[in-house]
């Protein structure tokens, strides 16, 4: 791998990760230092061969033997969340190993317009790589596997997500934080929601396989039992990345039509034209919000997702509030031990 090809989002997110020392510090206990692969798109113009090699880099640093294996699909540009990263691999104990690909270099919604199949190639390929590989080692020794992807990578992991081959060996479970409206897996789960659920936080069957949570509900609240795989959906309300609605020169959207979220104006109110002017506005500035509102996800609710995607053991809510304590001084830049 070259490390001039990673770019400058691979080289942060390969060389940000917390040390041994700070998670030991959190934990009390020894800790591992977390591995993370990245791979540059100028490391080759094939979505193949770019998947190929991360595959050969994970088992050169011994990925495999690690508890946690994540596929994560990056944005655009490239960006991986520190907030989704650090967390997780504290409440494991850094016995945690992440992939990534690079698809673009461009902004998410640039790279969602002009170059829409890019991601959703390189997530499948990626996925079928190391899931194939993945599979053929024993079930009572390989990594937990799981998946992760925000925004227009939240997209592309989804489309990656193969049902047929998940019904034989299935993927752990799944965090997908800030999916873009146009992704089907997410409209389709929205569709299967409870009667009587909301549209921006619904709740489908008895929440054992998905689980939807945003700032003011955690993935917890679902309920207690989950079955063999976790998908967690995390979603604000006030994200028009997620809730913008192509139709709506005419028509309100759904979640117009129910009493507006914590985070959502009360004012808002439905004007044929007018609100399709003004979601696309809000599209546009959707990252000029205050952390925990629109398309900037907190460290904080990442926390919560991950603790019920992963079920670490063992685990108290006191760990979760001290880790919480830990990344809200970061915010924006991960989460680090004083």
């Amino acid at each position: 791998m070259s490390w001039e090809a990673m770019g400058q989002p691979g080289r942060n997110f390969v060389t940000d990760a917390p040390s041994a020392e700070d998670i030991s510090t959190f934990s009390g206990t020894p800790a591992l230092r977390p591995i993370r692969v990245y791979v540059g798109r100028s490391q080759d113009d094939d979505p193949e061969e770019r998947a190929k090699i991360a595959l050969e880099e994970l088992k050169r640093l011994g990925a495999f033997d690690r508890k946690v294996l994540l596929i994560a699909s990056p944005t655009g540009t490239g960006w991986l969340d520190p907030g989704a990263h650090d967390t997780i691999e504290f409440i494991q104990n850094g016995d945690v190993a992440t992939v990534a690909v690079q698809y673009s270099f461009l902004q998410s919604p640039l790279a969602l317009v002009f170059e829409t199949d890019t991601g959703l190639k390189q997530a499948t390929a990626t996925m079928e790589e190391v899931y194939s590989y993945w599979r053929t080692l024993p079930e009572s020794t390989r990594p937990e596997l799981y998946m992760h992807g925000i925004s227009l990578g939240a997209w592309s992991s989804m489309h990656s997500f193969n049902v047929f081959q998940m019904l034989d060996q299935p993927v752990a479970g799944a965090l997908w934080a800030g999916p873009p409206f146009p992704s089907y897996l997410w409209r389709q789960t929205v569709a299967a929601r409870n009667p009587g659920t909301p549209y921006v936080l619904p709740q489908v069957d008895d929440g054992e396989v998905v689980r939807f949570s945003s700032q003011f509900r955690t993935p917890a609240q679902g309920g207690d039992q989950w079955g063999q795989i976790r998908i967690n959906f995390l979603q604000y309300a006030s994200d028009p990345i997620v809730f913008f609605e192509p139709n709506s020169f005419f028509r309100a959207p759904e979640w117009m039509q129910e009493p507006p979220a914590p985070d959502v104006s009360p004012y808002l109110h439905f004007v044929p034209v007018v609100t399709q002017l003004q979601l696309t506005l809000d599209m546009i500035l959707s990252k000029a919000l205050p952390a925990g509102f629109g398309h900037n996800y907190l460290a904080r609710d990442y926390i919560d997702a991950w603790v019920a995607v992963t079920n670490p053991q063992p685990w108290t809510s006191v760990r979760t509030q001290m880790l919480k304590n830990i990344c809200d001084l970061g915010r924006d830049t991960g989460c680090a031990v004083e």
